[in-house]
């Protein structure tokens, strides 16, 4: 989600699809990726002398890909589960649809404790569709194995239902801890969902827990509840009807895009909808609200932001990604999560963040923080995900920028500079924004404020807002659905924007230091000397100073330079206008 925000966690501190599966499965290809991780993992301990932390064999295999999960690839998942609210349990099953991209025979298959794995069925392939039951065991507290009886091999689609039963996790504080959600409404009804972000979807169903493995042909979701409540899953209903009990209401909801393991969430409580429509770069693209009973009016006045959203975010991103499922907003018994096509609401009908401005520049007062933030998530980290948490700057930085490029849409530049700037206080620069990968890890939750800063950093540094628009839309389109490394979004804002950003992208993503501008203006020469200090070996970030009559691109490095200019010139290099535009460190000697 994010909630971006200082508690955090969406993440909010909560918080986005394949192309070419096959390849992107292959051995070669996992060792290059943990190749590539482990440098950056490198570089950042040896520029900070951090201490590496510790993790477990449970941390790498819910982290990462290895022999029993690399050789298949999720097509498709259709869960049912049914709550007992009173009981604080839930039981169901998941049915895995697969494709073997190698040859194997054992399943690593997620579910955390204390959840329990009842047993596991699939077909045969040489027994013309057989129901065959599969033997498994614990790999560690979280991971199951499951031997098939028979080896697959490249080409072949299989599946396998598993039958499970428990008490999940419970989540205290959602979004910031995860689990299933167990509330009640004003009204002291049942109000019923799940945060799982980080925490992982096998908190309450059983799957393949690894971000870079999306299911190709969507989900299904059907939920099962007591006939005086409604749920609510992501996609599109595709049918309501009354189980052999009569107390008893069956929904099964459908997504046709590829989706996040974590959002895929049933929301179950007394819900009323309405519905609208916007005419937007795609054509039609049906919305829908859904909220409880009691707050219907209000959300009929407060929900009128997702169309001015959307407008937005459709002229910065490109067009919404999810067309094919609808765009939704679900009151939720939290703050807020990007779950992918029913955005999670829980911001009590009121602009800022809960009231509050968390930019302090009175701009984040003039809109729904939710609405905005986890709606811009459907971009990044729904339509592109990055395939290790540790990479998750990629959504986050990026949708904490979405609230800048908002309020620049409807208020103007300045407004939007105000906003970025406000928001610098907020970083912490406590450790490096990308974490250790192969162990889902994320890294410091700077990946919010100073992903955003950074990005308005490389955007003026740019200086072509055409260009940067092109940039930010091209992404959408270029990795549309797709699962993503920080490397490519890397290398690809640096092949579009025509400069190699690789050592700001270091300096920013993979340190702590800001980088300090120093400089000196001689007035009686006409001349200026400057150079960068505090920074990575290498870094060159290219400084465009304008104001409405006179500009000036300077190419400052670790070496002194020194340039002449006019008088009119000089008075670009002044601490305020640099570090409004820049996220750096201003020192005139």
């Amino acid at each position: 989600m994010d909630s971006q925000i200082l508690l955090h966690r969406d993440h909010v501190p909560g918080n986005r699809v394949y192309i070419q599966h096959l390849l992107r499965r292959t051995l070669v290809r996992s060792v290059i990726l943990f190749s590539l991780s482990l440098s950056a993992t490198n570089l950042a301990h040896a520029q900070l002398g951090v201490k590496k932390e510790s993790f477990t064999h449970d941390d790498t295999l819910r982290g990462s890909l290895n022999p029993n999960r690399d050789w298949w690839d999720v097509q498709r998942y259709d869960i049912t589960v049914q709550p007992d609210y009173e009981k604080k349990t839930i039981k169901g099953k998941v049915t895995i649809h697969c494709n073997a991209i190698k040859q194997g025979n054992t399943m690593q298959v997620d579910l955390q404790s204390p959840m329990i794995i009842d047993s596991i069925t699939g077909t045969s392939l040489k027994k013309k569709g057989k129901t065959v039951h599969y033997s498994f065991q614990k790999e560690s507290i979280n991971a199951t194995l499951v031997s098939l009886t028979e080896t697959k091999h490249t080409g072949d689609l299989f599946s396998l239902t598993i039958y499970y039963h428990g008490q999940p996790r419970e989540a205290i504080r959602p979004p910031w801890d995860g689990g299933w959600i167990w509330k009640k409404d004003e009204k002291g009804r049942p109000w019923m969902s799940v945060a799982c972000q980080g925490l992982g979807a096998s908190v309450w169903y059983p799957c393949k827990d690894y971000q870079g493995d999306e299911p190709d042909n969507g989900a299904s979701l059907t939920i099962i509840v007591p006939d005086t409540l409604t749920a609510i899953g992501n996609g599109r209903l595709q049918s309501k009807h009354n189980t052999q009990s009569k107390d008893l209401v069956t929904y099964t909801w459908e997504v046709k895009d590829p989706i996040n393991n974590y959002n895929i969430i049933p929301y179950i409580g007394k819900y009323v909808n309405f519905t609208d429509t916007l005419q937007g770069e795609k054509g039609t693209l049906d919305l829908s609200y859904w909220v409880l009973d009691y707050n219907l009016s209000k959300a009929k006045e407060q929900f009128k932001q997702a169309k001015l959203m959307l407008r937005a975010f459709e002229y910065w991103f490109g067009p919404y990604p999810f067309y094919e499922d609808g765009y939704k907003l679900v009151e939720s018994p939290h703050l807020g999560m990007e779950h992918q096509s029913a955005v999670a609401y829980g911001n009590k009908y009121e602009n800022g963040y809960l009231g509050r401005d968390l930019s302090g520049s009175g701009w984040g007062l003039k809109w729904d923080f939710i609405i905005v933030h986890e709606s811009g998530h459907e971009w990044f980290a729904n339509n592109i995900t990055t395939k290790d948490i540790a990479d998750m700057w990629v959504h986050e930085g990026f949708t904490n920028y979405s609230e800048t490029l908002f309020t620049e849409y409807y208020y103007g530049i300045e407004a939007g500079n105000d906003y970025c700037y406000g928001t610098r206080k907020n970083i912490q620069n406590d450790k490096p924004i990308i974490g250790p990968y192969g162990v889902n890890k994320e890294g410091s939750s700077d990946m919010y404020y100073k992903g955003g800063n950074m990005l308005h950093t490389i955007r003026h540094s740019i200086h072509n807002d055409s260009l940067f628009r092109q940039i930010l839309r091209g992404l959408n389109t270029t990795f549309y659905h797709q699962t993503v490394t920080t490397q490519q979004i890397e290398n690809y804002i640096s092949q579009k924007s025509g400069f190699d950003y690789s050592n700001v992208f270091d300096q920013y993503l993979r340190t702590t230091q800001i980088p300090v501008l120093e400089f000196h203006i001689d007035s009686l020469h006409q001349s200026v000397q400057f150079k960068w200090s505090n920074c990575v070996k290498g870094f060159n970030l290219p400084l465009y100073l304008g104001n409405n009559n006179n500009n000036l691109l300077i190419h400052p490095s670790e070496a002194l330079q020194t340039i002449s200019v006019t008088n009119a010139a000089m008075q670009l290099f002044k601490k305020e206008m640099i570090d409004r535009m820049y996220y750096v460190q201003v020192r005139e000697y």
